[in-house]
């Protein structure tokens, strides 16, 4: 049996051949997006323009622009400008738009667990903690199986942790559970069927339009977020009274999505700017809020507004509320009652670590600004 072997020019003429199979087969697999070519996608928030919840669409985009190095461009248009703030799911999925930022309960219409990711008490979890069970607690896979459920098709990313959202703001105050009896009020999410649960009159409303409505009497009351959005949009032109602290949205955030079929062409590099711009704004944001927010605070109260403490009373019977619509919404819906036990198991876990080991900051906070009481004058 004679053995024929290769001389030097066919092995380099095999090799080349090779080669160029290899980089024809790569080139089919690889997105087809060149690095000379800009890839331009068009975006639009649930936000009006004026709204800093914008502008921290803007700051997101702006990171993914300034890292990508003209390879993508991420513009950013208000709420409204192609479709209504509660249509963004369906206009990104459908690729209308390429890709959208706003809040997972404003999909609560498409499928209720959708909600879960900021409206309602959580367990006692803040919005970081929610954030946690998101990324390292299986709330990840869990989104892309209700979005697979309703047949939407996006690369969704939560971000941006949010501070406690007051229970709103009143032409009266809320003394007692009583007083929401009635009250045409504006919310979203889970906390619709809270607050119907407790007597009020629930009319879900976009950001932009909660204010003329109250202004017209449309409604009586309404929560949005937080001071400097409230500040913003106009709450303190119409409405002098807000209470504090609530259980309705005590630990939502934001969401980033892409049209799926879009971001799936983008090559591996790009995609991987994108995973970390998400990353560095949620932290950015975070930090702003409480830059924002307290200035706008004392301004607001500077400028003749008043705000109450919501009672306790009123918290502990939005919890026994909640209870009663997660029983109800679990025995209706199989992904709800999976998402919420998922959330349950990971925030009882969570939660003790961070009660057994949190110190009570309001104590040292008190202690350097709050001046104590006087001793009383004896008589």
């Amino acid at each position: 049996m004679t053995v024929k072997t290769q001389t030097a020019p066919q092995r380099r003429g095999f090799l080349k051949t090779a080669s160029a199979g290899a980089i024809g087969a790569a080139a089919a697999a690889a997105p087809m997006v060149s690095n000379a070519q800009t890839v331009n996608l068009r975006f639009q928030s649930t936000w009006p323009a004026k709204d800093i919840f914008h502008e921290f669409a803007n700051d997101f985009a702006k990171k993914v622009n300034d890292m990508a190095g003209g390879r993508l461009k991420i513009e950013v248009l208000p709420a409204g400008a192609v479709v209504p703030a509660f249509q963004l799911l369906e206009g990104v999925s459908k690729g209308t738009l390429d890709g959208g930022h706003g809040v997972l309960v404003y999909h609560y219409g498409k499928n209720s667990a959708l909600a879960l990711w900021g409206s309602g008490p959580s367990f006692g979890m803040d919005s970081n903690m929610l954030l946690a069970w998101h990324k390292y607690g299986g709330g990840e896979a869990l989104l892309q199986e209700v979005y697979k459920s309703i047949n939407v098709d996006v690369k969704s990313y939560v971000y941006g942790p949010m501070p406690t959202q007051p229970l709103g703001w009143f032409k009266k105050p809320i003394a007692k559970s009583a007083d929401l009896k009635g009250v045409k009020f504006r919310t979203v999410g889970i906390a619709v069927d809270v607050f119907t649960d407790m007597g009020a009159a629930v009319n879900p409303l976009p950001g932009g339009e909660i204010v003329p409505a109250l202004d017209r009497g449309l409604i009586d009351g309404a929560e949005f977020n937080n001071a400097t959005s409230d500040r913003i949009l106009g709450f303190p032109d119409v409405v002098k009274n807000c209470m504090l602290q609530s259980f309705h949205q005590s630990s939502e955030q934001f969401e980033i999505m892409f049209n799926g079929p879009k971001y799936r062409e983008l090559p591996a590099e790009l995609r991987a700017i994108i995973d970390h711009a998400v990353e560095a704004s949620s932290a950015e944001m975070s930090w702003k809020m409480i830059d924002r927010n307290s200035k706008d605070y004392i301004d607001l109260k500077k400028g003749g507004i008043k705000f109450y403490k919501t009672p306790d009373a009123i918290l502990r019977e939005q919890l026994v509320a909640y209870d009663k619509v997660v029983a109800k919404k679990s025995a209706e819906n199989a992904l709800f009652k999976k998402v919420i036990e998922s959330q349950r198991a990971f925030a009882e876990r969570a939660g003790s670590w961070q009660n057994d080991y949190s110190v009570d900051m309001k104590m040292a906070w008190n202690h350097y600004f709050r001046k104590p009481a006087a001793p009383a004058k004896k008589a």
